[in-house]
């Protein structure tokens, strides 16, 4: 496929393809723009062929892989740069994949060969953490590149940014429970949470405390177990949980939850949640969701708490708590002022969001073009 002809390239900066023959390492790593700053963003460790092999022979699944790859990588690159705009951070966006079971080849050398790639970047991309990558395996590809964030060790280490990710999304599904069904509390609402990874857990975990009525799923047992540990809790099937009847749906797991099969089912009059990439074509499902009244938090503003907790970690200074978590709890500033627009001109949350973002860059751009002149 195409990189240039992808719809979800957008005025890339830089798309490298990245291999490594004695560890299997086939890796993506997409910059969007650097106009704030380095671009920043998750390492996702994915196995996008898995998904086609049983509906096509080898070759041509590897080849559907390869193209889902690219056009994940694309969209999160993009996605960061937006979400980072919309925080007020000193970050450009990018991300990366690495292709693979990261269980079956998700090795220290790997990482490491992964580390060296991010390296010839200069310090143009800064890699995070991502689904299916860890501080741990971060920390295996910081022996061969300093561009490494949220490290868990070291004089800069901020950390997981999990617990962050998850206080964010929090916070935000508070301000969208205020727009939408105008309460100051969760007590009583009802929100089905699909994914309970780190994120998903710990959002779980303010909900409850809040006083919200939690519905969970997630692929993995273990997942749903130690949530239940948390309290009292509904154990939803995997299928149907975004037709459940609740007032919150927060989708936490992967993307493209949000097509056209599964729109005109749900129920739930707020979708929030930690997922990137939520909407499978954006402009068309977020107008979708407009027309049948149900409220969007785009889902790189209300999860753009992990890398807010990273961004003194690029710039190599001790981290300020009390400036990250006045950031954070911008996050629902930011969604409460995204809604009222919506509201305002009758346009979807998303394409409000993402001209906001486009105006913060493009702002960044014509001021280092016009320093560069002077």
């Amino acid at each position: 496929m195409p990189v240039f002809d992808s719809r979800s390239f957008k005025n890339h900066e830089q798309v490298v393809f990245c291999a490594d023959e004695a560890t299997g390492l086939k890796a993506i790593i997409a910059v969007h723009s650097t106009a704030l700053g380095p671009a920043a963003g998750g390492s996702r460790f994915w196995d996008y062929t898995s998904a086609h092999i049983n509906v096509a022979p080898h070759d041509i699944a590897v080849q559907r892989g390869e193209e889902d790859a690219i056009y994940d990588v694309l969209r999160l690159s993009r996605g960061m740069s937006y979400k980072n705009a919309l925080a007020g951070l000193r970050l450009g966006g990018g991300k990366s994949v690495i292709i693979g079971n990261p269980k079956k080849i998700g090795s220290a050398d790997l990482m490491r060969a992964f580390g060296r790639h991010v390296d010839r970047l200069s310090g143009t991309y800064y890699a995070a953490e991502d689904v299916g990558t860890s501080p741990a395996m971060l920390k295996h590809a910081s022996e061969t590149t300093k561009f490494v964030c949220g490290l868990e060790h070291g004089e800069f280490g901020t950390g997981d940014p999990s617990p962050h990710t998850a206080l964010g999304v929090f916070i935000g599904i508070k301000a969208a429970v205020k727009h939408k069904l105008g309460k100051d509390e969760l007590t009583g609402v009802t929100v089905a949470v699909q994914g309970v990874g780190n994120v998903g857990r710990t959002l779980v975990q303010h909900l409850l405390s809040a006083g919200a009525k939690v519905s969970v799923t997630d692929i993995v047992d273990a997942n749903i177990t130690a949530t239940k540990a948390l309290g009292d809790i509904t154990v939803l099937p995997l299928e149907g949980v975004h037709a459940t009847d609740v007032d919150v749906f927060a989708p936490c797991a992967l993307g493209g939850g949000l097509n056209p099969k599964t729109i005109p089912e749900i129920k739930a009059s707020i979708i929030a949640g930690a997922a990137n990439n939520q909407l499978e074509r954006e402009g068309i499902e977020d107008e979708d969701l407009r027309k049948r009244g149900i409220l969007y938090a785009p889902d790189y503003v209300i999860n753009a708490a992990g890398i807010i907790s990273v961004e003194s970690e690029v710039y190599r200074e001790k981290q300020d708590s009390a400036a990250r978590n006045d950031k954070i709890m911008r996050i629902g500033e930011t969604l409460t002022k995204i809604f009222t627009a919506s509201d305002s001109e009758g346009r979807p949350t998303g394409i409000i969001a993402n001209e906001m973002a486009e105006d913060i860059i493009h702002a960044a751009n014509a001021a280092k073009i016009g320093a560069a002149a002077e």
